[in-house]
């Protein structure tokens, strides 16, 4: 029987067509389903062998003739008048003008809309962690060991770093689930604060930092070289940009 996963998703993985959360969804997967993870190498040897193979021929000097001799000839029309021209091309800018503001909104809407649920989700991750034994997973702050603890949990390296000397201790780090994918943590203190940051990849464009407050908690969300960031915490917001700004260095 064929993969439900095969028949939804592989095809467009393979063209770089999903989103980037339908992305690392369909990546999850491969670890598990061989079935696919076997169609995608054959979709790459058979996108291999068309690009060797020399599939196209040149259509031959007469078959143009036979094109040329049954298109109609086109008939002159008369010049449109300048002032309907003027008219015409006048309301043409005002409809792209329209259609652009429209989909900038759009965007603007849909963006807003993915970083409210992605705070949400966030927060109740950082709310979550406070309990009893689930702030950490590892405990240390050296960025090697916790670079080796990351190693198999998640699909790359996060930039683990310690900013004892600004004020921000690194703790350790552990793993977690937002929007199905498993993401690194890493846990900073910061005036008896505790810090998550959040970090996965993305093959969005680099974004400026974007905060917000939700439930007492203060959250910031970034990307920066394919890399994801949101940290997350109950300490002040300018706190949360200081530490975004280390990261940034």
């Amino acid at each position: 029987m064929r993969c439900d996963f095969g028949d939804s998703l592989l095809s467009g993985y393979f063209d770089c067509e999903l989103s980037a959360a339908s992305a690392a969804k369909f990546e999850r997967h491969l670890q598990h389903c061989a079935e696919c993870a076997g169609e995608l190498v054959e979709l790459d040897i058979l996108s291999g062998r068309l690009q060797l193979e020399q599939l196209y021929e040149a259509a031959p000097p007469s078959l143009r003739k036979k094109i040329r001799a049954k298109l109609r000839p086109v008939t002159p029309t008369t010049a449109m008048p300048r002032q309907l021209l003027w008219h015409w091309l006048a309301a043409a800018t005002a409809l792209l003008v329209l259609l652009i503001a429209g989909w900038r909104l759009s965007s603007a809407l849909h963006s807003d809309d993915y970083r409210a649920e992605l705070a949400a989700e966030i927060v109740d991750a950082h709310v979550h962690s406070l309990q009893q034994g689930h702030l950490i997973g590892i405990n240390s702050n050296d960025g090697q060991a916790l670079k080796g603890w990351f190693r198999g949990k998640v699909t790359f390296a996060p930039p683990a770093r310690d900013f004892a000397n600004d004020g921000f201790a690194l703790q350790g780090g552990r793993v977690d689930v937002l929007e199905d994918r498993s993401v690194a943590v890493l846990v900073y203190t910061h005036c008896r604060h505790s810090i998550n940051v959040f970090i996965w990849p993305t093959r969005e464009r680099d974004t400026s930092p974007h905060a917000g407050s939700l439930q007492g908690y203060q959250w910031i969300d970034w990307r920066e070289g394919k890399i994801e960031f949101c940290a997350a915490s109950e300490a002040p917001a300018a706190d949360l940009q200081q530490l975004q700004r280390l990261f940034a260095e």
